[in-house]
């Protein structure tokens, strides 16, 4: 596999040229990444008009069109096509988001469309995501609790206590905002990144979860959490309109507040 973020002799070369059909009227221009392990040396950007009048109004209706019609052998994420599953991650003209929720009509002139920046890439738009996941596995994403579960109806909350959680449940773990953090892009083995750091306070902040001491400690290290420096790109990137910077800072609060440190 190789690094999105290439050295300066190993940037993508202009590759091949798909122009539309003579009869097209609306044509949109589309620069995409792609690198094939198998045959490739290194990277190329394959250029494709697409006539807009044949083409859905999203940026993963043009993509799709690509692959159904014109490039079979273009690789890419994609599943729901409502925002909700985070596979169709990429970084579109220069920001991470989440293609089936971007309209073309939302950009001017060549949409260029690229994997997620520094993660290693497979081929083509599909960025390498085991290490990001492994991160999450490690603040043990799910409810810990001393208490056993009711034998007859759910853990219960508030609607104070739920309405805590808003903000932070729907992360779709797409990655958006972890691959637009420098602080990330440098220390991503050791700093958990924006995502991970969210998800982390998920659990902080539900009432049903007890395990506060054994969540802080675990984060309580100089790069888990503090090699974050407020840049504030994970929140102007997410697709979901969330806030992970508050998060993290939330999670900084909690340790300067609790007394056994």
């Amino acid at each position: 596999m190789v690094e999105f973020s290439l050295p300066a002799n190993a940037r993508p070369q202009r590759g091949k040229h798909y122009p539309a059909e003579s009869s097209a009227r609306r044509i949109k221009r589309f620069e995409i990444y792609r690198w094939d392990p198998e045959q490739d040396s290194n990277p190329c950007i394959d250029s494709y008009e697409i006539d807009l009048d044949d083409c859905g109004p999203m940026v993963l209706d043009a993509i799709l069109k690509i692959k159904n019609q014109i490039d079979s052998s273009l690789s890419f994420r994609r599943s729901c096509r409502e925002g909700v599953c985070g596979s169709c991650a990429m970084n579109v003209n220069g920001s991470n988001t989440l293609v089936c929720t971007k309209a073309i009509s939302d950009y001017s002139g060549t949409i260029k469309i690229f994997p997620l920046p520094h993660l290693p890439v497979i081929k083509d738009l599909v960025a390498d995501m085991q290490h990001f996941f492994a991160q999450y596995a490690s603040i043990q994403p799910w409810l810990i609790s001393s208490q056993p579960a009711p034998q007859d109806r759910e853990r219960l909350q508030s609607p104070q206590q739920r309405a805590v959680l808003d903000g932070l449940y729907e992360c779709v773990l797409c990655a958006c905002c972890s691959t637009s953090c420098p602080s990330y892009w440098w220390n991503g083995e050791r700093y958990l990144g924006p995502a991970v750091l969210l998800q982390a306070y998920r659990w902080l902040a539900d009432s049903r979860d007890d395990a506060d001491e054994q969540r802080l400690a675990q984060l309580d290290d100089a790069f888990k959490l503090y090699r974050c420096h407020t840049i504030m790109n994970c929140t102007d990137t997410c697709p979901k309109g969330l806030n992970p910077a508050k998060a993290i800072a939330e999670i900084k609060k909690r340790l300067v507040q609790d007394p056994s440190r």
